[in-house]
């Protein structure tokens, strides 16, 4: 591809749309996470552009994930990413401290039903007994940031209700309330897509890059006590690993 070629369906680079990019670029560094812009109008009027020229700068920077709109309400800068941090020796495992924020829930479905073959075979139940299906949207700093839906035997936590499921720590939860304490875990995490479900929920378009992360937990005399599968927003949240090496690391 020569130099005065360009992408398809991507506009040829101007020195007035450039003058514009870097201008936001600028109020980007100056700003805080999440901030909301000028006008494209008030915008345009300021640097004596027009408004096509601002929109198409402003697309480029909505597009390299500067910046996101938010359809009737503006062009905001990036909001911070929750950090969820992992530590801990890769021998022995990882610890997983509670994410950044206060997290809040709210509780889409609450029902028990019956195991059936694959749950009985990952809880070792029979099929015929109860588990505890919770749905909740994970809330923090006033956004929903996840979709969290958990298995647990019904058996394990007598009398739960769907308020207690809205604030706190689920594990602090089985710990204080049910006498189970957590202390193991299997995670794995892989990216996906919204569906129009899930997309509705997190208030993110349909096919917006999510974080899939399915958990097995056992407590310290080594039962399965919940299965939770999660989708994370993909702009919202990261996960940060900090890990000890040594001369067998690779």
């Amino acid at each position: 591809m020569t130099g005065s070629q360009t992408r398809p369906g991507r506009k040829p680079a101007t020195a007035k749309r450039d003058r514009v990019r870097d201008h936001v670029l600028q109020l980007i560094d100056a700003a805080a996470p999440g901030t909301g812009l000028d006008s494209e109008r008030d915008m345009a009027a300021a640097l004596g552009v027009s408004r096509p020229t601002v929109r198409a700068a402003l697309q480029e920077l909505v597009d390299s994930g500067h910046l996101v709109r938010h359809q009737g309400r503006g062009t905001f800068t990036n909001p911070r990413k929750i950090d969820q941090a992992l530590t801990g020796d890769p021998a022995t495992g990882l610890a997983a401290p509670s994410a950044e924020g206060v997290w809040t829930s709210q509780v889409v479905s609450f029902k028990t039903s019956a195991a059936g073959a694959s749950r009985a075979t990952r809880f070792g139940l029979s099929a015929n007994e109860l588990i505890l299906r919770v749905i909740r949207v994970r809330v923090v700093e006033e956004e929903p940031m996840a979709i969290e839906r958990i298995d647990v035997p019904a058996a394990l936590v007598p009398g739960l209700r769907p308020a207690d499921m809205e604030s706190g720590n689920f594990y602090h939860l089985l710990r204080d309330r049910h006498g189970i304490a957590v202390s193991e875990a299997v995670q794995t995490m892989e990216p996906t897509v919204a569906n129009p479900e899930q997309a509705e929920l997190l208030d993110v378009d349909v096919y917006a890059p999510l974080l899939l992360i399915e958990r097995t937990t056992k407590d310290s005399a080594g039962r399965v006590v919940e299965f939770a599968q999660s989708v994370y927003r993909g702009d919202r949240y990261r996960i940060t690993t900090r890990l000890r090496l040594d001369d067998a690391s690779g």
